[in-house]
């Protein structure tokens, strides 16, 4: 079930163009996450993100099943809006424009059943209208296994098919799916760092 998710993705883009005019305006991040110390994580190419802090534990901008390092300088904002996609709601945005790049890191949660990471991952990716080429894996973390799934995204809001990524786990308070998108295929691809780093140090609470 998608309610909404298409119009904000409508309104999100328009809003990321706008960013983008404006991005040579400097910005003060928001540090909503508690500080901690130098975490990175390390994709294929080499380049890395340093943490910039844990985010989902209670007394963090947003609280949630998991743990896990955002990049340094992005930001976390808790979401209120009823916005569904598949299983899961939108409970969390972590914001990369302070650190130069458009895009987001998404937290979606879900209630506890009994649907599995792949179960929660493949409802997310069939409810994204005009999500295609849907490439899915698995992946293990500090005693978590989830799914992992790789796909491209277009619609008449987009000139050229972009990549977006996204990744499952489930804990006993329910399914959670982080998804990263971007503006473009190249935003995207500059904020997999950021993406790594929270895959890396993802921990379900204790």
């Amino acid at each position: 079930m998608l309610v909404g998710a298409g119009y904000r993705r409508r309104g999100l883009i328009q809003a990321t163009l706008l960013i983008g005019v404006l991005a040579g305006c400097s910005e003060t991040p928001d540090d909503g996450a508690k500080p901690k110390a130098k975490a990175s994580a390390t994709p294929a190419d080499g380049t890395t993100a340093k943490s910039g802090g844990s985010l989902g534990a209670a007394d963090s901008a947003c609280e949630l099943p998991v743990t896990f390092d955002i990049a340094e300088e992005w930001t976390a904002e808790a979401v209120d809006a009823p916005l569904s996609q598949g299983l899961v709601s939108l409970a969390c945005e972590v914001d990369a424009k302070p650190a130069g790049h458009i895009g987001y890191l998404r937290v979606w949660t879900g209630t506890p059943g009994n649907n599995d990471a792949r179960t929660a991952l493949e409802a997310f990716v069939i409810a994204e209208k005009g999500a295609s080429k849907a490439k899915y894996s698995e992946f293990k973390a500090n005693g978590l296994t989830g799914a992992e799934v790789e796909y491209v995204y277009s619609d008449e809001f987009v000139e050229t098919p972009k990549k977006e990524r996204a990744l499952a786990v489930t804990t006993e308070d329910g399914p959670v799916v982080v998804h990263l998108g971007g503006l473009d295929t190249e935003e995207h691809e500059a904020m997999l760092p950021a993406y790594e780093l929270a895959r890396g140090t993802l921990k379900a609470h204790a």
